[in-house]
């Protein structure tokens, strides 16, 4: 097939979205994506991309189309002007694109509004789109502290009642979208349940090599204001009279510096943030901790969200601990693979971390279980086979 991916993130910003489309490439596909100018999480867009420079290229078999943004830099309006540039500046650059392609596939983050170029795409040639549903909008604005009563809010859900309702096809990583889509959204189309996978690789992080009495829980991935690593923080406070207790806390995002000084100010000692680190880094990092920490708000919709760090925990064969709500929770308690409290729940946090250091032998088999699980559901071939087909079907259901 050849295969237009609209997303605007891509390589050598990191995503799942870079390895679906370099995979595809390998599997014999013929891939273009189109994306933005790379800026995240710096916010800045890298120097190497500006003035017009690398505007196409090919990495690993695969095409790709940058159109131009403005980077997200730091608050909310700066991000909002990322997300309305890419938006315009995109379905632009898509007019100007070959239009042999078989089918388009929207691999949707957050902003929806980077469904607009293959929405256009569709209106000019009639090639149908597949739009995979990762972060849920608007609940993503109102996670983000717009108030569901506002306006804003029901321009967004307007908006993106319309994009969904025009995709050929929906696929969701999270069993629990099926229930907003059908029920906030109001969509009756077809919803396919397409769970993100890991690297498989991190099936071989080796064991912990330090076995000195110290326990090291781990928070990997964004830090932003849905992840709320605050609360990590705040049950590392709790605990702050155990030494023998390391928290750390790895990735960057817009809340990395508020938690670096909530920290600080509390003179914890044993929260560790380690910074950004490429994905390659991250099997060291698994393997030095004993569990993996998972936290999201409280928000009864973010809670539908099954966050990608989740398949990655599991694939590492470790024990997960999570402050949180929802799909995650029910996916850890389902697999038996790890302890949970409510989402912001810092006490409660404390408390089940507190339980794992002092009853580490209780939980060897969470590991196991945990890989177990993800072998079962989230295997990276499973994933592909799948998605192809749902592509292949899709093209041949509008012929």
């Amino acid at each position: 097939m050849k295969i237009l991916v609209v997303c605007q993130y891509f390589y050598p910003e990191q995503f799942r979205v870079n390895d679906v489309c370099f995979e595809l490439a390998t599997m014999g596909h013929e891939v273009t994506v189109l994306t933005g100018l790379p800026n995240y999480p710096s916010g800045v867009v890298s120097s190497e991309y500006r003035w017009g420079r690398r505007r196409c290229e090919t990495v690993n078999g695969v095409r790709i189309v940058r159109a131009p943004l403005i980077g997200r830099g730091r608050g909310a309006l700066r991000l909002a002007i990322n997300y309305v540039t890419f938006a315009l500046s995109s379905t632009i650059r898509s007019a100007f694109l070959e239009r042999d392609f078989d089918v388009i596939l929207v691999y949707q983050l957050s902003p929806i509004t980077m469904a607009f170029p293959a929405l256009f795409l569709r209106t000019l040639t009639a090639k149908p789109v597949v739009l995979y549903c990762q972060d849920l909008w608007p609940e993503s604005v109102v996670a983000g502290g717009i108030a569901r009563e506002s306006m804003v809010y029901r321009l967004v859900l307007g908006m993106s009642r319309w994009i969904y309702s025009r995709a050929d096809r929906i696929a969701i990583s999270s069993r629990m979208f099926d229930e907003y889509f059908r029920g906030i959204i109001g969509y009756d189309g077809d919803i396919t349940y397409l769970p993100v996978y890991a690297d498989d690789a991190l099936g071989d992080v080796p064991t912990k090599a330090d076995d000195s009495g110290t326990t090291d829980v781990l928070f990997a991935g964004n830090i932003g204001e849905l992840q709320s690593v605050e609360t990590i923080v705040m049950a590392a406070h709790e605990l702050k009279e155990r030494n023998d207790i390391r928290w750390h806390i790895v990735g960057d995002g817009s809340a990395r510096q508020r938690c670096e000084s909530l920290a600080k100010g509390m003179g914890l000692d044993t929260v560790i943030f380690h910074g950004h680190h490429h994905a390659s880094d991250m099997p060291a990092f698994y393997s030095m901790a004993d569990a993996l920490l998972v936290t999201l708000k409280a928000d009864d919709m973010l809670s539908y969200t099954l966050p990608f760090k989740v398949q990655s925990y599991m694939a590492t064969g470790k024990p997960i601990i999570g402050a949180i709500n929802g799909e995650t929770r029910m996916v850890i308690e389902e697999a038996q693979c790890g302890l949970c409290c409510n989402a912001e729940d810092h006490a409660g946090l404390a408390a089940i971390v507190k339980e794992f250091a002092d009853n580490r032998r209780r939980y060897l088999d969470c590991g196991a279980n945990a890989r177990a699980y993800y072998n079962a559901h989230f295997r990276k071939t499973d994933f592909m086979e799948r998605l192809v087909r749902l592509l292949a079907e899709t093209q041949e259901g509008v012929r």
